[in-house]
């Protein structure tokens, strides 16, 4: 593994893990980065993470992000 991919892997699992913090877990919950308490590592990273086919962090159309199955 690169090591740009276990970074991504690793920034996209610290935001899943703020977003089910804060109770995220569907569209009706999303909830924006300030409300999740990102870092600025993670708001600079989650525009690349979020809303990917295979992404298991979905942005709404209202810059809200949530973390799905």
């Amino acid at each position: 593994m690169s090591g740009a991919s276990g970074t991504a892997f690793n920034i996209e699992e610290r935001i899943r893990a703020k977003l089910v913090a804060a109770g995220a877990t569907s569209s009706e919950k999303a909830v924006t980065s300030e409300e999740a308490h990102f870092d600025m590592q993670e708001q600079n990273w989650i525009h690349y993470i979020a809303g990917g086919l295979f992404s298991r962090v979905k942005k709404v159309a209202s810059n809200s992000y949530y973390a799905s199955a």
